[in-house]
């Protein structure tokens, strides 16, 4: 995070030291929101509230929850409801995958000829709001609708259209090599969020290199197989649509569920993609916590002090010399972030299996428990990027009106919605609050049911999540405590 002014004088350190102090006092800011809110109360009686929820509802699913195949509850079958068989007969979905690859293909177009101005552009709104944070939120509340809104799946289904062999593959995907591309390209996505300002220009490109990429994994491996392990947008959304209350078994299948009962059946079978959850998790909270005063007390004055005789202790060339390191500095915790989260899991789950008494070791173990981490992994992603959603979301309206940002009004709708949604702060702090509270219960609950099914006994089931009632509150108390430090400036 760069400073919002060029520091300026000799003392400049120690100014910078006592401003951020005093941004650390008591009456701390609620961040999630982009100005000031005083939080009613202070942080810690929230966290240990918190803390006591997650205790109580551990209680409660201790003593009532149910195991086996009642844990799931009923489903029903729906493919023959009146509402599908209409959008089969209207093919609603070919309709569907059309008008997303089309998005796609005018996202790439106003990217790179239309206005610089990243709110002006029709990409920057469609990819960074309503492909990365509307389409996760909608597949975790309705279900999997990847296949239907995937614009790259229809990118791939023309390449069939104009050269049939070009989907079947050349070569069977190796199983070694399994999730790893989609875990490579969420850890590329993070780094070019978290580390470039790029306008519209260069995400026209990275629109363009990712589609060439996932053309040509489709032309090496299939289409089949490469948006069932390779594709990120396929797994991320396969994943969260095991939230969802309705179930697609295959194309034109679609089930009721119970909400989240679908992560009881869902199986993480490696750990690639043990660490794309963990990776969904540690980015959000690594995205939050850049922009809070603390971080930037720790590199900006902690270190800029420690650096001194390095980097002179003339501030404004001192802020240029360090700009580099810090660069490496914020890589270096986007890599090590989701392996400190890896490693904490891990000693909860060899305690969980230790406890539990089971027969089946801690790498086993951290597979079977991944759905649990689901929830949360949600509800952060959620409680960072929600207001985002609300205030630029509706804009897409005017912008598909003027998608190069000409001042073209095509559909007579480019003033319309113009300023978003806007949430009192207040609103949008306790609704952060009730999620991240949310999130981890569903995922306290997630994982007693699991225990069910891997240790002997309702006493030893129960004893075995003690460790990951303990990971749950830690996750809790470190997502609000994020939430609650003020922004650096």
């Amino acid at each position: 995070m760069r400073p919002s002014l060029a520091p300026k004088g000799r003392g400049c350190g120690r100014w910078l030291l006592a401003a951020a102090l005093a941004l650390l006092a008591p009456a701390v800011a609620a961040h999630g929101f982009g100005r000031l809110y005083t939080l009613p109360v202070p942080v810690w009686m929230y966290l240990y509230g918190a803390a006591a929820a997650l205790l109580a509802s551990f209680a409660l699913i201790a003593w009532f929850a149910v195991g086996g195949a009642a844990a799931a509850g009923p489903e029903r079958e729906l493919t023959q409801a009146a509402p599908l068989r209409w959008a089969r007969r209207l093919r609603l979905r070919a309709l569907a995958q059309g008008l997303s690859l089309a998005a796609l293909l005018l996202a790439i177009a106003s990217a790179l000829v239309g206005s610089r101005n990243p709110y002006a552009n029709f990409a920057m709104t469609w990819f960074w709001v309503l492909l990365l944070l509307g389409l996760p939120y909608l597949c975790a509340l309705l279900g999997n609708l990847e296949p239907t809104l995937n614009p790259w799946r229809g990118l791939a289904a023309l390449l069939g259209r104009l050269w049939p062999a070009s989907c079947a593959g050349r070569w069977a995907y190796p199983a070694r090599l399994g999730h790893a591309p989609a875990l490579l390209a969420l850890l590329a996505l993070a780094w070019v969020e978290l580390h470039t300002q790029w306008g519209p220009r260069g995400l026209g490109l990275l629109l363009l290199a990712y589609s060439g990429w996932t053309l040509l994994g489709v032309v090496a491996f299939g289409a089949p197989a490469w948006f069932a392990r390779g594709d990120l947008l396929a797994v991320w959304m396969r994943l969260l649509g095991a939230l969802a209350p309705l179930g697609f078994a295959r194309p034109g299948q679609v089930w009721l569920r119970a909400p989240g009962a679908g992560l009881l059946q869902l199986r993480v079978a490696e750990p690639a993609l043990l660490l794309f959850v963990l990776l969904l998790l540690a980015a959000t909270a690594l995205d939050g916590l850049r922009a809070t005063a603390p971080w930037a007390q720790w590199f900006w004055v902690d270190l800029y002090q420690w650096l001194e005789p390095w980097v002179g202790k003339d501030p404004v060339a001192a802020y240029h010399r360090m700009q580099p390191l810090y660069l490496l500095f914020s890589s270096a915790a986007l890599l090590l972030a989701p392996a400190l989260y890896l490693a904490i899991y891990l000693l909860a789950v060899a305690l969980a299996g230790r406890l539990g008494g089971g027969s089946q070791g801690t790498a086993a173990l951290a597979l079977r428990f991944a759905p649990s981490l689901l929830p949360i992994a949600l509800v952060y992603h959620m409680a960072h990027y929600y207001p985002l959603l609300l205030a630029q979301g509706p804009k897409i309206l005017g912008l598909l009106s003027d998608p190069f940002g000409w001042r073209w009004d095509l559909f007579g709708s480019r003033e319309l919605l113009r300023g978003g949604w806007t949430v009192a702060a207040d609103s949008i702090w306790h609704t952060q609050l009730a999620l991240i509270v949310g999130g981890h219960i569903v995922g306290v609950y997630i994982a007693h049911l699991e225990a069910f099914r891997l240790f002997p006994g309702r006493r030893r089931a129960a004893l075995s999540q003690l460790p990951m009632l303990a990971l749950m509150m830690a996750y809790t108390a470190f997502g609000l405590w994020i939430l609650a430090q003020p922004l650096a400036g």
